[in-house]
This record gives structure tokens, sequence and C-alpha cells, in this order.
């Protein structure tokens, strides 16, 4: 069970898109490989959207955008969706032999004052390389001055921070940084090459469901995500009387599935800012939640070519959907423009 404060960028005003930043193969060290308490290997989406929220706050009192545009603080423009594209993922884990189980490895913290050694926090961490595409929110389009300042504040800013729980090392050599307008977004595909785009398959997730529920009735949505992780074993005996073994998996001819958490549910009865205790932002309301999962979908970048379509690269951008009746917390591939 969490803590979430719903003051966490959950739920966004719509303003039009007017372009895009790229940021090309940044190399994130010491990033939270353990993104739900059942999954682990990529961060969690919430990782990478809350650093992005970080930077269009910052943007949004950024005095030097008011100067160049001449407008209120109303008008400056700020950052929405979050295309994710993943070169390489590194678990930092071990094992000492081919038949053992892996282990995460862990730091060692420095002593304690009496000298004693101190208590070792379990966590994994891995090394990322990702490129990241993000909406560039705006009541109007940014001239040639605008733009150049925003990609090189917003540089400054994504290596001054912490992503998923990682530091920021090094980006692309060249070019590390672009702007692209709200019409070429095409133009950024071939760059994303080599990696993997991380999509929602809640529809291959409704079809798997409902495949291990005809087996199963009893089944739940839950059985449906851990079967998709599970490789099946079934023994065919062959003409010659020979028994042969063969490997099946539910999520066979639906591409490359990940179970995921998708955001948060909440448990609890919502607290007014300050009643909760310990709270990272106490200004906020609080919120119980637990996590809610998912499927995801590593997809080739030039299959985000098909324009309209379900794989229109429109659909890859991650973004925040609060639903108050219901508390949930969500991030979703919904496009709101």
């Amino acid at each position: 069970m969490s803590r979430i404060d719903d003051g966490d960028s959950f739920g966004q005003g719509k303003l039009e898109v007017q372009g895009y930043l790229m940021f090309k193969k940044v190399v994130i060290e010491g990033a939270n490989t353990i993104s739900s308490p059942l999954t682990y290997g990529f961060p969690a989406i919430t990782g990478f959207l809350g650093s992005f929220h970080a930077i269009s706050r910052k943007m949004a009192n950024d005095e030097r955008l008011s100067e160049l545009s001449g407008l209120s603080g109303l008008a400056k423009p700020s950052l929405g969706g979050v295309l994710l594209a993943c070169h390489d993922c590194q678990p930092q884990m071990y094992r000492a032999n081919t038949y053992s189980n892996y282990t995460f490895n862990q730091t060692r913290n420095p002593i304690k004052k009496d000298g004693k050694t101190a208590s070792i926090i379990e966590e994994g961490k891995c090394r990322l390389v990702m490129t990241f595409i993000v909406e560039v929110l705006g009541a109007e389009s940014l001239t040639a001055e605008q733009q150049a300042h925003v990609m090189q504040s917003s540089k400054r800013w994504l290596q001054q921070q912490r992503m998923a729980g990682g530091s920021v090392q090094g980006m692309a050599r060249s070019e590390p940084v672009q702007f692209f307008g709200k019409n070429d977004i095409g133009e950024v595909i071939p760059q994303l090459l080599p990696a993997f785009v991380l999509m929602n398959a809640q529809d291959d997730f409704n079809e798997i469901i409902s495949k291990v529920q005809a087996d199963n009735p009893d089944a739940t949505p839950l059985d449906a995500l851990i079967d998709v992780c599970a490789l099946h074993h079934i023994p065919e005996t062959q003409k010659n009387g020979e028994s042969k073994w063969l490997t099946t998996s539910r999520k066979a001819g639906h591409g490359w599935l990940v179970p995921m958490p998708i955001g948060y549910q909440g448990i609890s009865e919502r607290y007014d800012a300050g009643v909760m205790q310990n709270v990272r932002n106490p200004e906020y309301p609080s919120h119980y939640v637990e996590a809610i999962y998912s499927l995801g979908k590593w997809v080739y970048p030039q299959r985000l070519q098909s324009i309209g379509g379900d794989n229109d690269i429109a659909n890859a951008f991650w973004r925040y959907h609060y639903d108050a009746e219901q508390s949930l917390y969500l991030v979703s591939q919904k496009q709101d423009f």
C-alpha cells in the first residue's frame, strides 16, 4: 500500500500541441528497476512522467520565456505527454552460476557514527539509455528564439534532476536536444532507431483474459496477467513413440508483451491537505492507494509510421489521467487533443 499526494500532477489543462522536444540517447545510471510490488525490469512510467512534469513547472516559472513572448505566465509553454523509447536496459543483477536465482546488486552504506554497519535497504537498480519525445503545449506557436531557449534550458534541467530514481550521466554527442514542429513528428522516427517504444497493450490483455476465462471460468484478470509471464511445457508423443516437449505461451502472436503498473487505485477516503503525516507534499490532499497492472508492448519504431491507425505515433505518448469518481490515478496513451 502506498500514499499519493493529489497534487502530483494528475490531471493537466487542455492546451494545443505546438511542437515536440526530443532528448536523444539519455544515459541514466541507478534507475529504479523495481517498478511495482509485482514487477521489475524497466522502471515505472510514472518515474519518467514525474521528471518531465518537474521540468514543466520550471518552464512555467522561467521569466526568460515571459520576456521572449511578452505575454503573461499563462501563455508560456509547458510539457505534456511523453514517448518512451528504450535503446538499452541493464538491470544490475548477479547469480553465482547458471542454476541459481538472480539477486540484485546492493550498495554498501557508510558506517554509522558508532562505527557499526548501517542496515541495508534492499533495492534494484538498472542502467538505461533512453530517447524521450515530449509534447510542448501552448496557446500559440513558439518563435525560433523561444525554441532555442526551451531546448537549452530543458537540457540543463534534465541533467540537474533525478530521472526514474537515477542520475542522468550523459546524452547524445550530436544534437542531444531537438525541437520539431507539430506537423514534423514523423521526422523523429528514424532517430529512434535502434530502440523499442513502449505502447499500451490493453486490447491484447482483454483478448488474453477472454481466452483464459474460456478455459477456466473462475480465472481472474490477475490469473491472466500471471499466465502471460509463464511458459507452459507440454509433452507430445511422436509417431515413433518418443515424447517431445513443446513450449507454449499465452502471449504468442501478440508481440513483445510485458506486465507493468499503469497507475494507482484509491483504497481509502481522500484526506485534506495537512491531515496525513509524513507525506512528500503536505500542501496537497492525500490518498492511500494500491498499484494497478496491465500489459505493455515493446514496438519497433518503424511500425509507428501508420498515420491515423492503431500504431499512429500520436498514440505513443503517455499522459496522466485522473478519474475522481473511481479514485483512479492512471497513465494512459489516450489523446486529449
